[in-house]
């Protein structure tokens, strides 16, 4: 039993940290152990000095604990800051934010920046207090561009308005140097001819807001809210063809001023006689995207399409979207899609052209190199919502137009697949402001067509169907290079897959 306390005794001292033996006389003495005292902080110091070293190490670690802390709290109060400016309607913090930082991308990519269907835009609010910057900005790379009006083999029997480009020239137009010479639409006897009062009432217009009409779809929206400054300023021009200006005629009061020009409350329409395409979607993409060469006088333009009624003055969205930042173009983020592969899969599940063309047209860009969106590029996405296009005519905004047309004239006239196919082969050389799709919602107020788009083409589900009676499907005058060979192979191209992000995508 003796024994047994003795051990007991000795457990419970041990438990403390001390080194103790025994002796015949069964009296415990403290060893002089002089490593097991003062433990980790020092060997050989004295047992007093213990707590004080145990005090030291707490609050040392409490001190890098509290510290992390507070860099971290601090870090998410400067990135909800940066979130909270780009979303701001104060035009002090909206010039602060950077939506183009490789920040914000990271945070929007990975969902922390909240989404909104309409949100404020931080514009000024007085557009009479708008400073319109004085001349014309210079391009660095191209410096003039002039543009191909006829064929140069002359083996094409019929003249066509994009011109029978050839994959040679195509390729050569991705080249830059300070002058190029490109194709970009209205080749002589093609189409889309203007009556000569129209040709000489747009010389005087040098702001411009645009707007088309084809095939009846639509009529023309006042705009809203623009000021007395702006109705001066600014050329309001609606393009039409020959059905769209007597369905207008039919619905609505068209005026005749002294000089055979024709108006639509502020709008005054621009007939385009000779409709080039066969399509209607491709006659729209004229006005569109060739903007500066339909009004080669104009320095700025704001493209928006038909079916929509513009809710902002343009001074302010020149302001906003251009000189705040010293931008030539800017147009907005799509609101589902980043990749073109997406956006091509979006086109083929809603019928909006046929299946296999869509997937020969991505096939051909995959094979040329052009990878899917991620936040390793350049741009916030490769996808844009085109109805609204903000442009200073510059040389290498005017070519990226030029080139941007091509693609939509030798492939499909889904123009949002294209795009990025082109700031992809400039190689970053054409810069551009692309703002966020709340804000685009906050420009206007979308109309309903009079009528639904359909033609045979969107229902075509394989390349067979063309063949034979089927060849009446096919577009005669655009799409060429889905009928003319491509000379890569594209028989091993495999197209990245994709997944649905959005029901509504």
């Amino acid at each position: 039993m003796e024994s047994d306390g003795q051990r007991s005794v000795s457990l419970r001292l041990n438990r403390r940290g001390g080194d103790y033996r025994s002796n015949n006389d069964n009296n415990q003495t403290p060893s002089n152990n002089s490593k097991d005292v003062g433990g980790f902080f020092g060997a050989g110091k004295l047992p007093s000095d213990y707590p004080m070293k145990i005090i030291w190490k707490r609050g040392f670690v409490r001190l890098v604990l509290v510290a992390g802390i507070l860099w971290m709290l601090l870090i998410l109060a400067v990135l909800s800051f940066h979130v909270w400016s780009c979303q701001s309607s104060s035009v002090f913090f909206s010039v602060i934010c950077n939506k183009e930082s490789k920040v914000y991308n990271f945070l929007n990519t990975w969902g922390f920046v909240p989404k909104q269907h309409r949100c404020p835009i931080p514009v000024i609010s007085n557009p009479e207090r708008i400073v319109i910057p004085e001349g014309r900005t210079h391009d660095q790379i191209v410096k003039n561009i002039s543009y191909v009006m006829e064929d140069e083999d002359g083996s094409q029997s019929s003249p066509l308005f994009g011109g029978h480009q050839s994959w040679k020239q195509r390729e050569k137009s991705f080249n830059l140097s300070s002058s190029m010479k490109v194709h970009c639409g209205f080749m002589h006897n093609g189409g889309a001819d203007m009556d000569l009062v129209d040709i000489e009432y747009v010389k005087n217009c040098r702001f411009v807001v645009a707007s088309g009409i084809f095939d009846g779809y639509d009529v023309p929206h006042q705009p809203s809210n623009i000021s007395e400054r702006s109705r001066k300023l600014f050329c309001f021009l609606m393009v039409v063809d020959e059905i769209s200006l007597d369905f207008i005629k039919e619905n609505v009061t068209v005026r005749e001023d002294h000089n055979g020009g024709r108006w639509v409350g502020i709008w005054r329409l621009i007939l385009l006689k000779h409709s080039p395409y066969d399509e209607p979607r491709r006659n729209g993409k004229v006005p569109k995207i060739l903007t500066h060469r339909l009004f080669p006088q104009a320095q700025y333009s704001i493209w928006i399409d038909g079916k929509m009624e513009l809710l902002v003055d343009p001074l302010q969205i020149l302001e906003r979207y251009l000189w705040r930042g010293k931008n030539t173009f800017a147009i907005a983020q799509h609101k589902h899609h980043r990749s073109i592969y997406e956006e091509a899969d979006a086109n083929k599940r809603r019928k909006r052209y046929a299946r296999p063309l869509i997937d020969l047209h991505m096939k051909i860009y995959y094979h040329e190199g052009m990878e899917s969106w991620s936040p390793k590029k350049r741009s916030v996405s490769d996808v844009p919502e085109g109805a609204i296009i903000i442009r200073e005519h510059t040389a290498m905004s005017n070519l990226f137009s030029c080139l941007w047309f091509n693609e939509v004239n030798l492939f499909t006239p889904r123009d949002q697949l294209s795009f990025g196919y082109v700031v992809y082969r400039l190689g970053g050389a054409f810069r551009f402001f692309m703002f966020p799709n709340c804000e685009y919602n906050s420009l206007f107020v979308l109309h309903p067509h009079t009528r639904e788009h359909s033609s045979k083409v969107e229902w075509v589900k394989s390349i067979s169907e063309f063949k034979g009676n089927g060849s009446s499907m096919k577009e005669s005058r655009g799409g060429l290079g889905l009928w003319t060979p491509y000379p890569g192979d594209l028989s091993s191209v495999v197209l990245p897959k994709v997944a649905r992000t959005s029901k509504a995508g």
